[in-house]
């Protein structure tokens, strides 16, 4: 089953045990045919139908490619082959709903957005870190783990270890909880492997999520992630496997979509990033970078050298980082989750992209060590409660600047005619609660591509 088949309305595309794995936590992995939630469907003549599907009577947040939100109250949506083919406020309606389309859904006044992209992940990974979370509540900081020959290098050894069943088992199972949190679109980073085969290992995996699932993924090569034990005196053999050797085989094989680095004092320097930089230009390759995440490295005006798509983390990001970005158009991708779990107290200059119009992304960074975070939603919430951004900002980087970061918002990101009709469907009467309710499930549906790949339970056995 592909992402790209068409499903019908009234089925749900998790059906598969090894897609929606089930779990204790009911609420989060149930999954409906039901939809008679969101009021009656109504089945009409398909070849008479200006649209397969109408939502109507809903709040809906308008976010366009130029990223500025807007709140239509008593609006409607419809799609028609898998894109949106109607975005209009109830009373601009020509005829009658049952007449407008196949199959017509009641939203009920409840709020409806573009679905969430997470636009940084480190999805696939072996084992976890949880005696590194203990560690830190001890005091030792994540830069003292990393040096100590923990931290990323751990997770390697992990990720080694696994064979590529267990990594997709795993992956497959937090994929279904972001699913439900709202996400329809997520990028995968490979780098806990360094070695050809165990990276290939992850991007197998990664590629075969986006194949068997309804969600878009895209995958990233992050071989310049950390320093490998067989490597740790001999840091420009490296790099150069990473140039001349890995880089090249996994681009021939299809699996890489962009490339990204690691650049700090623990990981890798800008004239070593630079190197990779340009092996991915070679290639044709689009680049992104972790920067000034633990210092000012000058990582982010190195991304926005090469045009890069994001610089991401920029907790220690200066001003002319931030005018470099601006004026290569790269998005600012902040990761609140690794913010929050490393207990950091430098936050990124959010006033400064905003006075240098850099757009602002967020994401889950979810990774085994310093964000094992599984909600899209709570990272709009922390986003705004740990770096002062607005309900909207929030929004919008999980939207339309998150699509931005993927070099994919001609297609996703926004509720506009033309665009990829994925769509969530929240347990809200207002965008800007998102960001407000801590915690819970307020997903009620989530549609890819005009078809409905998750419904939350309405009554669960207590």
């Amino acid at each position: 089953m592909r992402s790209s088949d068409s499903y019908s309305l009234y089925s749900v595309v998790y059906t598969s045990k090894d897609i929606l794995y089930s779990c204790s936590t009911q609420e989060f992995l149930w999954v409906s045919t039901n939809l008679s939630i969101y009021g009656d469907l109504i089945k009409r003549d398909k070849t008479m139908a200006q649209h397969d599907t109408l939502w109507i009577n809903g709040t809906l947040s308008i976010i366009t490619e130029k990223g500025v939100p807007e709140t239509l109250e008593a609006a409607a949506i419809a799609c028609k082959d898998g894109l949106i083919s109607l975005v209009s406020p109830m009373q601009n309606l020509t005829e009658s709903p049952k007449n407008l389309a196949d199959n017509v859904v009641d939203l009920l006044g409840k709020c409806l957005t573009p679905g969430l992209i997470d636009c940084h992940s480190h999805l696939v990974f072996g084992g976890n870190r949880a005696e590194e979370f203990n560690l830190r509540l001890q005091g030792h900081s994540y830069e003292q783990i990393a040096k100590q020959g923990s931290g990323i290098i751990s997770t390697v050894n992990h990720t080694r270890a696994a064979t590529e069943q267990q990594l997709e088992h795993d992956a497959r199972k937090r994929l279904a909880l972001l699913v439900s949190d709202g996400v329809t679109s997520i990028e995968i980073k490979s780098g806990y492997g360094l070695t050809l085969d165990d990276e290939a290992k992850m991007l197998r995996v990664a590629r075969r999520l986006g194949e068997s699932s309804p969600v878009t993924v895209t995958t990233t090569f992050l071989g310049a992630h950390a320093l490998p034990p067989e490597y740790a005196n001999n840091r420009s053999g490296y790099i150069d496997l990473v140039c001349n050797d890995i880089l090249p085989k996994l681009y021939d094989e299809g699996l890489i979509d962009a490339v990204d680095a690691f650049c700090e004092s623990i990981a890798f320097s800008t004239d070593e990033v630079e190197q990779v930089f340009k092996a991915a230009t070679k290639l044709g390759l689009p680049v992104k970078l972790h920067a000034e995440q633990l210092s000012d490295s000058g990582g982010a005006a190195l991304a926005a050298r090469y045009s890069a798509l994001s610089a991401d983390h920029l907790e220690y990001l200066s001003e002319s980082g931030a005018r470099a970005m601006a004026a290569s158009g790269s998005v600012a991708v902040l990761l609140p989750g690794a913010f929050y779990m490393l207990r950091e107290t430098q936050k990124p200059p959010v006033q400064l992209l905003r006075d240098h119009h850099v757009p602002i992304a967020l994401a889950t960074d979810i990774n085994p060590g310093s964000s094992p975070v599984l909600s899209a939603r709570l990272m709009m919430v922390l986003g705004c409660q740990e770096f002062g951004l607005t309900p909207e900002e929030a929004l919008c980087g999980m939207t339309i600047n998150a699509a931005k970061a993927l070099g994919k918002s001609d297609s996703i990101g926004s509720l506009e005619v033309g665009k990829a009709a994925d769509l969530t469907i929240w347990d809200v009467q207002q965008p800007s609660e998102l960001a407000y309710w801590l915690g819970g499930n307020k997903a009620e549906s989530v549609i890819k591509a005009g078809n409905c790949i998750y419904q939350r339970p309405e009554n669960l056995d207590l």
